[in-house]
């Protein structure tokens, strides 16, 4: 669940997506998929043009957006007009953000030593500034209710469109073909998985393919009907040609009244798109790989010589981080078509199926059957009590949130405030977070960490509309009087480049409607906000006939429907995967996703590695800020040896190395420059204080 903003001597030309003549696997599929009257030939789903981009690796790249390694450490690239920037001054900009939203640059950290665009990188890429030259496609693709109309689909209902993207290095073999998957990260759009599993497969020299999981920056200003086109230029809904990322289509009553209410809101695609994206990002990873494999065929039909371009002759690895990762085992559980090859993903956002056939047990510590929570259930509970964990005579703000949660009956203990913490703490605790990741938990907490993400989740698990207000809830710039306003000009045009996907981000703040201090983390002194919390932490608590009974104008049952609906089997087919996991992670939880899933993929009897890492949370880009460079090493470390190590066994045969625990060594006071003594690689042989062992009943992971 990631967070985190010329000239150019590229040929911009513009493609419609025609069919080419018939070929067997290579995008194109005439087996029904059954999926909702969706069409199963991807040339039938895409909406409008697909875009194509030369980049010579000199003036830009695909990598870098032109900037290369060393511009990915400056200032951010600036548009030349603000209100009116050019498309590829968004893509460059957009590539910077997202790079460095997921990627610690800062010195020091590893950038340039461990990992980045010049780490690895040979040929021209290395004596370019890490800079790679190739081709990139663009395309939005319809969402579930597409249909034929001139070679395409029917214009979807706006609310669940996908945006992919190929990118085809130059230094691609389609005689030895590769692909690898960038599904993006958290909410973020399509290009926020670029420093991840991007940047890999462009250097190995592979295709990659970007999917924004129908997340991304799908932002509409309801005010004036204004919305994002797939290259994120903010255009007005109703005079545009070009199809918008994300239409919520309101009837014009109902917007009328709701903007009266509540006037300068945004509808924001992954909390009100109405569709529960999350159901389908397996698939949608699996409609990117399609398009891959389509235009891969297409860039390369004039070379007589170049072979068709199939799975059966393709290396194909899904793999991403955080929701990405989440998306790439949720492909690879559903791929009856036998596109993927393997899976290598970090701090998976995975929602197991509850399986109470197995503990587990971290060292001596006491075993935890009730794993595998889904992600709103604890990010919920985080929410509710987190503030009163971290709470000291000396912080106003989370005492006043222990002082709420006592008169609620919440927490038992009428005082000191340490007290009433160290109950909060308590019950964390036994919800299955581990001493490690609190060690964040209350940052997160004081940013709007665990607000924010279950907000949006609330909104698209009970599939809700904008206008719903769910649990007063909404999102607005707010101005220097805390109050909702119009979103300064430079701030929309340029939100396709700097937004993460879900507020708070570019300006616009998560609002309480109706309460006096309305935004949660605006520009004034934040709320404790109690009384939302426990709004959205009774959609997940609700009784059985809240829940299960009723009708559909109840959210809980709605809620409950739609987390059901993405939980995932642990099932991959066979196809061997690598996990890493921060143990620190204070936003994914592993005694809930990686640890959960690793378990009930084994009962299965999968190809499965689970490598937890110590000192390793979420957000590598937070390792820049003075405490965390100290603290903590970068998990990015280990998710490139996983996709190395998966590469080598897929392609050689070398044997995955067994589960483990890597224990890394902090930088430590001052932080001094990181090195290879404080990320240990992988072992190959593992000692057994190390190892990760599993009996069918316990899974055991070492201290």
């Amino acid at each position: 669940m990631g967070r985190m903003a010329a000239t150019v001597a590229s040929t911009l030309c513009l493609l419609i997506g025609m069919a080419p003549v018939a070929m067997a696997k290579d995008g194109r599929d005439d087996d029904d998929d059954g999926r909702k009257g969706r069409p199963d030939r991807i040339e039938e789903q895409i909406l409008g043009k697909v875009l194509r981009a030369d980049y010579d690796g000199l003036s830009n790249d695909l990598l870098t957006a032109g900037l290369g390694a060393t511009g990915l450490t400056g200032a951010a690239p600036a548009a030349a007009n603000p209100v009116a920037p050019t498309p590829e001054e968004l893509r460059r900009l957009a590539i910077y953000n997202n790079y460095r939203a997921l990627v610690d640059v800062s010195p020091g950290g590893g950038y340039g030593t461990l990992y980045g665009p010049l780490v690895g990188a040979g040929g021209q890429a290395a004596a370019r500034d890490g800079k790679i030259a190739g081709t990139e496609y663009l395309a939005l693709l319809d969402g579930k209710h597409g249909g034929k109309h001139d070679g395409h689909s029917d214009d979807d209902d706006g609310n669940s469109r996908v945006t992919v993207a190929l990118q085809v290095p130059e230094t691609f073999d389609p005689a030895n073909a590769c692909m690898v998957t960038a599904t993006s990260s958290g909410s973020r759009g399509v290009y926020g998985a670029i420093g991840t599993s991007g940047e890999w497969g462009l250097k190995k020299g592979c295709a990659v393919v970007y999917v924004d999981k129908g997340t991304g920056t799908g932002f509409f200003d309801l005010q004036n009907r204004k919305g994002y086109t797939v290259q994120g230029e903010f255009v007005d809904a109703d005079r545009t040609v070009e199809p918008l990322n994300f239409d919520p289509k309101i009837p014009g009553r109902e917007l009328e009244r709701y903007n009266k209410d509540n006037p300068n809101r945004w509808a924001i695609k992954h909390a009100h798109s109405q569709e529960n994206p999350e159901e389908d990002w397996g698939t949608d990873t699996l409609r990117a790989i399609q398009f891959g494999f389509y235009e891969l065929n297409r860039h390369f039909a004039d070379e007589k010589a170049a072979p068709r371009i199939t799975p059966a002759n393709t290396l194909v690895i899904a793999s991403s981080v955080s929701n990405g990762g989440a998306a790439a085992l949720r492909a690879a559980e559903e791929d009856k078509k036998g596109w993927i090859d393997g899976v290598a993903v970090s701090e998976p956002n995975v929602n197991p199926k509850r399986d109470r056939s197995f503990t587990i047990q971290q060292g001596s510590g006491q075993p935890i059957a009730e794993h595998g929570r889904p992600l709103y259930d604890y990010i919920t509970f985080y929410t509710l009590y987190e503030g009163c964990a971290a709470a000291t005579s000396a912080n106003a703000r989370a005492a006043k949130v222990c002082t709420d949660l006592k008169s609620r009956g919440l927490i038992n203990s009428g005082g000191p405030v340490e007290a009433q913490a160290a109950e909060a703490q308590e019950k964390i605790r036994q919800h299955g977070i581990l001493p490690e990741q609190n060690v964040l938990a209350a940052f997160y907490w004081s940013v709007n960490v665990y607000q924010s993400v279950a907000v949006a989740y609330a909104n698209t698990y009970s599939r809700s509309s904008v206008t719903d207000n769910l649990c007063g809830f909404s999102y607005a710039f707010a101005d220097a009087t805390d109050k909702p306003a119009p979103l300064p000009a430079a701030n929309a045009a340029l939100a396709f480049s700097g937004s993460n996907g879900v507020p708070p981000t570019v300006g616009i703040q998560l609002i309480r409607n109706g309460v006096s201090a309305t935004t949660v983390g605006g520009v004034a002194a934040p709320m404790a906000d109690v009384d939302g919390a426990v709004c959205l932490r009774n959609l997940w608590t609700a009784g059985d006939n809240s829940r299960k009974g009723g009708d559909d104008r109840n959210p809980a049952k709605r809620l409950s429907k739609g987390v059901e609906d993405v939980l995932t089997t642990s099932a991959l087919r066979g196809k061997p995967a690598v996990i890493v996991h921060g143990r620190s992670d204070a936003l994914i939880a592993v005694n809930h996703s990686s640890r959960s899933y690793y378990g009930s993929a084994l009962k299965k009897r999968q190809n499965i590695r689970y490598y937890e890492v110590t000192n390793a949370h979420h957000l590598d880009a937070f390792n820049a800020l003075p405490g965390f460079n100290a603290a903590f090493i970068p998990l990015h470390v280990y998710f490139i040896e996983g996709l190395d190590r998966l590469y080598d066994h897929l392609k050689s045969g070398k044997q995955l190395p067994p589960s483990q625990v890597v224990h890394t060594v902090p930088r430590g006071t001052g932080a001094p420059p990181i090195t290879t003594a404080n990320v240990p690689p992988i072992a190959e042989t593992v000692a057994d204080k190390d190892r990760i062992t599993f009996d069918g009943s316990v899974l055991r992971i070492p201290e």
